[in-house]
């Protein structure tokens, strides 16, 4: 018998295998990415004899769940069911999975009496509507009326902004909860589980994708959750998509680094006004904000720094400590337009010229993207004295933005010949050449030789087709991460209220990104 600490989250992994074999390989696989318990889904196997449930119980070198979900899409009889579980007990696994139905049938107490190492967990699907403190707590105290040592339940959530019933209840608990909020709009029940006080925490094997579940490897190497304490603060990025986010890798390091008790985490977003009407919690400290978010967002503030304002977009907002309002601010602006300057200027040392202005002074600026960060482009190079051109598909954003910044907003489609003169800027504001898309460009080729320097927000894939062409033609290039390590410097001091590790942030982000 495997022994488990109950006294740290356990880290688990679900195996749905066909085989024996193929179980006790995924086991070794789930142990060396980091878990510390496995559950074997015996709902998923090939099963033909009782002695399978041996077999696994003197082979595994984790502490196992056993689990049989007799309504699977397989067809098994609920004979095999209850037979699975029957036999687990008896053989005192550490735990034993059923189904609330089964569970009312079988007399729990019967089972576990003199098996004093088996804690059963009795289990529930939830999919009947939005989920409410009020619903979740009758059925947590009916499932531990009938002798639940654990109580797992997996909820179906249309929403982000359907959880915090969930994390209610396992704050509130009285016995050990499992909480599964089921998709991706419910991964962070899984990274804040143990905060809320989350008995066990699931993820995944390998890289492979599962929606609303981590990677073991992430739970342990980027959110280590099991270092969250109740008081930890929260952070994340409010964004949809938020998948490609490399935000959770540099500001969780970065916290832990610098001494910080927080999290940060994807929060796919679909209505931010909802979401920020949802979140009040202290707990909940700050928040990036992505793409859609960045206009509509502002206006969720209770107040706006005056350049986020005059932008019209916000890309972090802070919870205020002494009030609890939402501060928003823009570390876009700065950090774009500063990599652009700082680019520019160490071409014109090369070349021996020197200026006290800055070199966007009287250059045009064409910039393609009418979005949050598009327009802190706009902004900022406005500001720095360049003439800004707007493209965007949408033409009326395109003519909004460059009423605001006195500019001139062009037709999309004439991008390609737009070649007033030699020495221009390009920046793309938009998500063309973005992963998965990373074939496509904003300009062909021979369009790029119009331009001295070449800007791309877009960081993923780090080296972007335009950036790769723009090099090839002999502009100088600026890389979204430069944009992005900058901007997370902006926001990481906006969260922690003091200093940036600058150094360590942008080793780590050139290293690992």
């Amino acid at each position: 018998m495997v022994a488990v600490d109950h006294n740290h989250v356990l880290l688990c992994t679900q195996l749905e295998c066909k085989t024996m074999e193929e179980m006790l390989t995924s086991m070794d696989q789930a142990k060396a990415e980091g878990a510390n318990i496995v559950e074997f889904c015996f709902d998923s196997m090939n099963f033909t004899n009782i002695s399978q449930v041996d077999y696994l119980i003197n082979r595994k070198a984790l502490p196992a769940i056993f689990s049989y979900r007799f309504n699977s899409p397989h067809g098994e009889c609920k004979s095999n069911c209850i037979q699975v579980l029957k036999r687990a007990l008896d053989l005192e696994a550490e735990f034993v999975e059923m189904d609330y139905e089964v569970a009312s049938e079988m007399s729990i107490g019967e089972y576990k009496y003199n098996r004093s190492r088996s804690k059963v967990i009795v289990s529930s699907y939830v999919n009947d509507g939005k989920p409410s403190t009020e619903k979740l707590g009758d059925l947590i105290a009916s499932m531990q009326s009938i002798g639940a040592d654990v109580i797992k339940l997996e909820i179906a959530v249309d929403s982000i902004n359907d959880l915090p019933p969930i994390f209610q209840m396992l704050t509130l608990c009285q016995v050990p909860l499992i909480a599964i909020a089921v998709g991706s709009r419910g991964l962070i029940s899984q990274l804040l589980g143990p905060k809320f006080g989350g008995f066990l925490v699931y993820g995944s094997l390998g890289s492979k994708s599962v929606a609303g579940f981590p990677t073991l490897s992430s739970l342990r190497q980027v959110y280590k959750v099991e270092n969250l304490k109740a008081d930890t603060k929260v952070f994340g990025l409010v964004s949809n998509p938020v998948g490609h986010s490399k935000g959770p890798i540099l500001h969780n390091h970065a916290f832990r680094h610098a001494r910080y008790n927080g999290i940060y985490v994807p929060m796919l977003v679909d209505d931010v006004k909802e979401f920020f009407k949802t979140y009040t919690a202290t707990d909940f400290a700050g928040f990036s904000v992505g793409i859609p978010h960045k206009e509509a967002a502002m206006a969720c503030c209770d107040e706006v720094h005056p350049l986020a304002k005059s932008i019209g977009a916000v890309n972090t907002i802070i919870r205020r400590p002494m009030d609890g309002k939402l501060i928003g601010y823009n570390t876009d602006c700065d950090a774009s337009i500063s990599a652009i300057e700082d680019a520019l200027r160490e071409r014109q040392v090369c070349k021996g010229v020197a200026s006290d202005t800055s070199p966007l002074a009287g250059k045009i600026f064409v910039l393609v993207g009418a979005g949050g960060a598009g327009r802190a482009l706009a902004f900022g190079a406005k500001n720095k004295g360049a003439r800004v051109v707007i493209f965007n598909r949408n033409y009326e954003r395109a003519q909004a933005l460059a009423h605001a910044v006195s500019g001139e907003a062009l037709p999309y489609e004439c991008l390609h010949k737009f070649y007033p003169e030699n020495g221009m800027i390009f920046a793309n504001a938009s998500a063309i050449g973005m992963e998965p898309n990373s074939n496509e460009s904003p300009l062909p080729k021979d369009a790029l030789k119009a331009y001295e320097l070449v800007f791309d927000a877009v960081y993923t894939p780090r080296n972007t087709r335009l950036l790769q062409e723009a090099k090839d033609v002999g502009a100088c290039v600026v890389s979204g991460i430069e944009m992005f390590i900058r901007q997370a410097l902006g926001q990481f001091r906006l969260f922690t209220g003091g200093l940036a590790p600058e150094v360590y942030m942008r080793n780590l982000v050139l290293e690992q990104f």
